[in-house]
């Protein structure tokens, strides 16, 4: 796989992440700043260390579920392993400037 597959794939993902929603927040995770790392390994092996703006989301497992499915179905992806993570702690400086604009932060 060469560098720019990978780069393009790794974009694809992302694009996917953005489909993917906490039920109680109308911002999709990526904006929110839920996805710390993204890692496309040579063999389509996909790890995701992703985190919760609470540790007991009441949706965490249907969020994870979600993630690994639609990952799963970007060309070059064979596999997706998603880890959920708490370190370092999620805070709202880590939304994107459109999600702050959306949830009335900014």
């Amino acid at each position: 796989m060469t560098i720019q597959e990978k780069t393009d794939i790794e974009s694809r993902v992302v694009d996917v992440l953005r489909t993917v929603f906490d039920p109680e927040i109308p911002v999709n995770i990526y904006d929110l700043g839920l996805i710390y790392r993204i890692e496309l390994g040579e063999d389509g092996v996909l790890d995701i260390d992703m985190t919760f703006t609470a540790p007991s989301c009441p949706a965490a497992d249907f969020i994870l579920e979600d993630v690994r499915q639609k990952v799963e179905t970007v060309e070059g992806v064979t596999t997706a392993n998603v880890q959920m993570v708490f370190e370092p702690a999620w805070d709202q400086s880590m939304m994107s400037e459109e999600a702050r604009v959306e949830l009335g932060f900014d």
